[in-house]
């Protein structure tokens, strides 16, 4: 990358897990149910957000519960993200690698998971409620190039160039 010192290689600063809970607005009880699941895949106890403003077309209410998020830094994270390279993505049916375009400008890198499920820490059959995780990676990189390169070289199975 021609960086000249050791300091200003771009690092993981941290892992964001989000999921949104929309529906539990008539079943209050699913954010509990998706706070133990999201607890046990990241392990740290999740913060649950509200909505910032009413939105008449989605009939959300201001302060209403509408997700949950966990922040995980150090060597959660690497455990985290390790898991989920490893063992999590290949489990994802008919996987082909990560998208490139889930980079912003920043060298940021976010990537949806359809189903919790694909976490070896789930069990199949005790599972109540089905969600999606929105996993946000940020790095110190200074654009989308340099996180593509930080990334890569950790190990992410990104899907390759079509000619």
């Amino acid at each position: 990358m021609g960086v000249k010192n050791s300091h200003a290689v771009p690092m993981l600063k941290k892992v964001i897990i989000g999921v949104g809970a929309g529906e539990a607005k008539e079943n209050p009880k699913i954010i509990d149910m998706i706070a133990k699941d999201l607890m046990i895949i990241t392990g740290q106890k999740p913060v649950v957000t509200t909505a910032k403003k009413a939105i008449s077309g989605f009939k959300i209410r201001q302060g209403e519960k509408i997700g949950l998020k966990t922040t995980l830094r150090g060597k959660k994270m690497y455990d985290f993200l390790e898991r989920l390279v490893r063992i999590s993505l290949p489990r994802i049916r008919d996987f082909r690698g990560l998208k490139t375009k889930g980079f912003d400008k920043n060298g940021n890198y976010n990537l949806g998971i359809k189903e919790h499920i694909v976490f070896p820490e789930i069990k199949f059959d005790k599972v109540q409620k089905n969600f999606g995780l929105q996993v946000t990676i940020v790095s110190s990189a200074k654009n989308a190039n340099e996180g593509y390169e930080l990334l890569s070289r950790l190990g992410f199975p990104f899907e390759k160039e079509k000619k």
